[in-house]
């Protein structure tokens, strides 16, 4: 043996046990009381909690938006990652207009070589041209380089209209794969931003009201009924609205393999950020900007229950971070001219930060521990088709493990104690209980409850096996 963590409390999606688990070759090899050493690296986890190594199924490193690139690369990220108890990425890669998929694929996949990950990582394909069947066979091809996840966005000029969805969501079915959505009505959106820029409202504030509750909900039905129509399974990313989590309940209520993510951002800060940010630890509206943007307390509430009652299947971040200066664009532009909401760069951190808040949640008893696991590990691992190695403390899986300390507090701060490229966090000022102390990817010690200490280009592409789902069961 390697490694032998001794004494913990293994969490699963349905149980908690004490139990000695054992690492050889990168491998979770054995997992039982009393286990011998055998030469092997001891851990006392006594009074510990030993969890799955979480998947964050919805990140944005190194990609471009808005005249910028988000701060985080697959280098600087996934380090950030690692220290919160993530060990695995999926990061979105959009199609561009006239471009082949798999050139797509291969392009992204050796921009993430260079730039050396330090944890595992897979792709979602983000659909951006599916007008001719000749650009829609390459989810095909994608699907043979080990990628059977992809995104569409019903907003934004890139975005797709129903017809390509649709087309979409029906060849998904016929190939076994899951599509994503990013559900708001584009032409709502539109109009809204117009009124209010011609208003002369520019504050951070009508980011929200232009991408409200009612544009994010009336999306959400109108996708799930999609879904519905082209007889498969459907991804809701980010969900963050009371209508949205009802639609998603009743669809699942009536059997359909719809499934649903939330994010940790939906579920501590509310749309009031956008009046007046945190001035007390110096954040700014701006800040807090990102697409959807958060929504009122009503929704706030509908995500928690969703969480409880297993409407909402996963947790991710949708990690996208900006500096500050770049924020500051939606006052003054680039190029020097005034902004406006619409020039901000839509994104906020939060790798470092999901695990971590779910199980201080956890902690302080507003779902088990097994729940946030479940959301966190297990049920993303199943989704996206890497269970066979991730999402788990069982034998043959990776060794990809957190050891947790309940009794550790902890609270958030930038310039002490994060780990990525970015110059703050909306979670500055988070006091946390409990937090990671040792964090192992493929049983290599990465995160040693302060510093990070894993390996540049350690982190592997995740081949993802093909996805289908008949009932919204796994």
């Amino acid at each position: 043996m390697d490694l032998l963590i001794k004494g913990g409390t293994i969490v699963t999606a349905k149980t908690s046990f004490q139990a000695d688990v054992a690492v050889k070759d990168g491998k979770i090899a054995a997992i039982g009381a009393d286990l011998p050493a055998d030469g092997a690296e001891v851990v006392d986890a006594t009074g510990k909690l030993v969890l799955p190594g979480a998947l964050d199924g919805h990140t944005h490193m190194y990609m471009p938006f808005g005249g910028t690139i988000s701060t985080d690369d697959y280098y600087d990220g996934t380090i950030a990652a690692a220290c919160g108890g993530t060990t695995t990425i999926f990061n979105f890669e959009t199609q561009a207009i006239g471009q082949p998929m798999e050139q797509l694929v291969e392009e992204k996949l050796e921009t993430a070589d260079k730039q050396g990950p330090v944890i595992d990582y897979s792709l979602h394909v983000g659909v951006g041209d599916v007008t001719t069947k000749e650009m829609l066979k390459g989810m095909d091809k994608v699907q043979e380089m080990g990628i059977s996840s992809f995104k569409v966005f019903m907003v934004y000029d890139f975005g797709v209209d129903d017809g390509q969805f649709y087309s979409t969501l029906t060849h998904a079915a016929e190939i076994g794969a899951l599509v994503g959505v990013h559900a708001e009505n584009n032409d709502v959106n539109k109009f809204l931003v117009n009124k209010y820029l011609e208003e002369g409202h520019v504050e951070p504030w009508y980011h929200y009201m232009s991408k409200n509750e009612a544009v994010a909900g009336e999306a959400d039905v109108r996708a799930i009924n999609l879904a519905k129509m082209a007889g498969t399974s459907l991804y809701i990313v980010h969900l963050d609205n009371a209508q949205g989590v009802k639609a998603v309940a009743d669809a699942r209520a009536e059997g359909y393999p719809i499934f649903a993510e939330t994010c940790p951002q939906y579920l501590y800060f509310t749309k009031d950020v956008y009046k007046d940010g945190k001035p007390e630890v110096g954040l700014r509206p701006q800040d807090f900007v990102c697409s959807p943007p958060m929504k009122g307390q009503e929704s706030q509430d509908a995500l928690w229950n969703g969480i409880r009652t297993g409407v909402v299947s996963t947790l991710a971040t949708d990690h996208c971070p900006f500096l500050k200066s770049e924020k500051d664009w939606g006052i003054t532009k680039k190029d020097g001219t005034p902004g406006n909401f619409t020039t901000i760069p839509n994104g906020c951190a939060g790798v470092e930060n999901m695990y971590p808040y779910i199980l201080s949640e956890a902690n302080k008893g507003r779902i088990t521990f097994n729940k946030a696991v479940e959301i966190s590990a297990y049920n993303p691992a199943k989704l996206f088709g890497v269970d066979y190695c991730k999402g788990a403390i069982e034998i043959g899986k990776d060794a990809d493990i957190v050891v947790y300390d309940p009794n550790k507090d902890f609270t958030i701060k930038n310039a002490e104690n994060q780990h990525g490229s970015i110059d703050h966090t909306v979670w500055e000022g988070v006091e946390l209980k409990g937090y990671p102390c040792a964090v192992y990817s493929h049983g290599n010690l990465v995160f040693d409850g302060k510093d990070f200490v894993g390996k540049k280009g350690a982190g592997k592409f995740v081949k993802q096996n093909h996805i289908h789902f008949d009932t919204p069961e796994f």
